[in-house]
Protein backbone atom coordinates (compact mmCIF):
# COMPACT_ATOMS: atom_id res chain seq x y z
CA UNK A 1 0.00 0.00 0.00
CA UNK A 2 1.18 3.65 -1.07
CA UNK A 3 0.37 6.00 1.19
CA UNK A 4 1.40 10.02 0.79
CA UNK A 5 3.24 11.71 3.19
CA UNK A 6 5.08 14.86 3.76
CA UNK A 7 8.29 15.31 6.17
CA UNK A 8 9.23 18.42 7.62
CA UNK A 9 11.07 17.03 10.21
CA UNK A 10 14.75 16.84 10.37
CA UNK A 11 14.62 13.16 10.42
CA UNK A 12 13.86 9.97 8.31
CA UNK A 13 10.52 9.13 7.04
CA UNK A 14 9.25 6.24 9.38
CA UNK A 15 10.24 2.52 8.23
CA UNK A 16 9.12 -0.72 9.59
CA UNK A 17 12.01 -1.76 11.53
CA UNK A 18 11.90 -6.12 10.38
CA UNK A 19 9.96 -8.03 7.98
CA UNK A 20 7.00 -8.67 10.83
CA UNK A 21 6.56 -5.14 12.12
CA UNK A 22 3.19 -4.08 12.30
CA UNK A 23 3.85 -0.85 13.72
CA UNK A 24 6.37 2.29 12.51
CA UNK A 25 8.60 4.41 15.00
CA UNK A 26 7.80 7.86 15.21
CA UNK A 27 10.31 10.02 16.42
CA UNK A 28 10.10 13.60 18.48
CA UNK A 29 10.70 16.33 16.33
CA UNK A 30 12.07 19.25 18.42
CA UNK A 31 14.17 22.41 18.49
CA UNK A 32 15.12 22.01 22.11
CA UNK A 33 14.35 19.47 24.81
CA UNK A 34 11.01 18.65 26.37
CA UNK A 35 10.86 17.99 29.72
CA UNK A 36 7.64 15.95 30.97
CA UNK A 37 7.29 16.29 35.04
CA UNK A 38 5.85 13.56 37.16
CA UNK A 39 2.14 13.27 35.91
CA UNK A 40 2.84 15.73 33.02
CA UNK A 41 1.19 15.40 29.53
CA UNK A 42 2.62 17.35 26.35
CA UNK A 43 1.61 17.14 22.68
CA UNK A 44 4.82 16.38 21.44
CA UNK A 45 5.49 17.32 17.28
CA UNK A 46 6.38 14.69 14.90
CA UNK A 47 6.79 16.74 11.31
CA UNK A 48 4.87 14.50 9.11
CA UNK A 49 2.12 15.00 7.55
CA UNK A 50 -0.26 11.82 6.06
CA UNK A 51 -2.90 11.68 3.34
CA UNK A 52 -4.51 7.95 3.97
CA UNK A 53 -7.08 6.21 1.63
CA UNK A 54 -10.33 6.16 2.57
CA UNK A 55 -11.57 3.25 4.69
CA UNK A 56 -7.84 3.30 6.54
CA UNK A 57 -6.23 4.87 9.92
CA UNK A 58 -3.65 5.42 11.40
CA UNK A 59 -3.46 4.00 14.67
CA UNK A 60 -0.54 5.94 17.27
CA UNK A 61 0.33 3.32 19.92
CA UNK A 62 2.62 3.36 23.08
CA UNK A 63 6.03 2.37 22.33
CA UNK A 64 6.54 -0.80 25.01
CA UNK A 65 10.19 -0.13 26.10
CA UNK A 66 9.40 3.68 27.06
CA UNK A 67 6.65 2.86 29.39
CA UNK A 68 8.00 -0.34 31.09
CA UNK A 69 11.47 1.28 31.42
CA UNK A 70 10.36 4.94 31.84
CA UNK A 71 6.79 5.13 32.57
CA UNK A 72 5.93 6.95 29.45
CA UNK A 73 2.85 6.54 27.99
CA UNK A 74 -0.20 7.71 25.58
CA UNK A 75 -3.31 9.54 26.10
CA UNK A 76 -6.09 9.15 23.92
CA UNK A 77 -4.58 5.52 22.89
CA UNK A 78 -4.79 4.77 20.44
CA UNK A 79 -5.03 7.47 19.05
CA UNK A 80 -6.58 7.37 15.13
CA UNK A 81 -5.40 9.30 12.57
CA UNK A 82 -8.70 9.75 10.52
CA UNK A 83 -8.15 9.41 6.48
CA UNK A 84 -9.41 12.91 5.54
CA UNK A 85 -7.06 14.51 8.76
CA UNK A 86 -4.22 16.39 6.71
CA UNK A 87 -2.72 18.32 9.90
CA UNK A 88 0.60 17.57 11.26
CA UNK A 89 0.69 14.26 13.50
CA UNK A 90 1.34 15.00 17.28
CA UNK A 91 2.13 12.43 20.08
CA UNK A 92 0.39 13.43 23.36
CA UNK A 93 2.63 11.75 25.92
CA UNK A 94 2.04 11.37 29.63
CA UNK A 95 5.15 10.64 32.23
CA UNK A 96 3.11 8.05 34.60
CA UNK A 97 6.55 7.91 36.49
CA UNK A 98 7.83 9.46 39.63
CA UNK A 99 10.86 10.82 37.57
CA UNK A 100 11.43 13.96 35.37
CA UNK A 101 11.39 12.45 31.64
CA UNK A 102 13.18 14.61 28.86
CA UNK A 103 11.87 14.26 25.28
CA UNK A 104 14.97 14.40 23.11
CA UNK A 105 14.53 15.30 19.63
CA UNK A 106 15.06 12.34 17.58
CA UNK A 107 13.60 10.26 20.05
CA UNK A 108 11.17 7.04 19.55
CA UNK A 109 7.79 8.23 20.72
CA UNK A 110 5.47 5.94 19.48
CA UNK A 111 4.32 3.83 16.40
CA UNK A 112 1.82 4.18 14.38
CA UNK A 113 0.25 1.38 12.74
CA UNK A 114 -2.21 1.33 9.11
CA UNK A 115 -5.21 0.04 9.55
CA UNK A 116 -8.56 -0.74 7.71
CA UNK A 117 -11.71 -0.18 8.97
CA UNK A 118 -15.14 -0.47 8.03
CA UNK A 119 -17.84 2.02 8.48
CA UNK A 120 -21.14 0.95 10.45
CA UNK A 121 -24.80 1.49 9.12
CA UNK A 122 -27.36 1.19 11.98
CA UNK A 123 -30.15 -0.76 12.46
CA UNK A 124 -32.52 -0.07 15.09
CA UNK A 125 -34.62 -2.97 16.53
CA UNK A 126 -36.54 -3.85 19.50
CA UNK A 127 -34.69 -6.84 20.30
CA UNK A 128 -31.46 -8.35 19.72
CA UNK A 129 -30.03 -12.20 19.21
CA UNK A 130 -29.51 -14.21 22.39
CA UNK A 131 -26.22 -15.56 23.26
CA UNK A 132 -24.98 -17.57 26.30
CA UNK A 133 -23.37 -14.63 27.77
CA UNK A 134 -26.46 -12.84 27.79
CA UNK A 135 -26.16 -9.49 29.39
CA UNK A 136 -22.82 -10.65 31.99
CA UNK A 137 -20.43 -7.23 32.05
CA UNK A 138 -17.20 -7.07 33.29
CA UNK A 139 -15.03 -9.93 34.18
CA UNK A 140 -18.54 -12.18 34.05
CA UNK A 141 -16.34 -15.02 31.72
CA UNK A 142 -13.60 -15.02 34.28
CA UNK A 143 -12.43 -17.91 36.85
CA UNK A 144 -14.08 -17.58 39.94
Amino acid sequence: MEIKIINRSHHDTPSYATPGSAGMDLRANLTEPVTLKAGERKLIPTGLFIALPQGYEAQIRPRSGLALKKGIGLLNSPGTIDSDYRGEIGVILINLSQEDFVVEDGERIAQMVIARYEQAEWNVVDTLDETERGAGGFGHTGIH
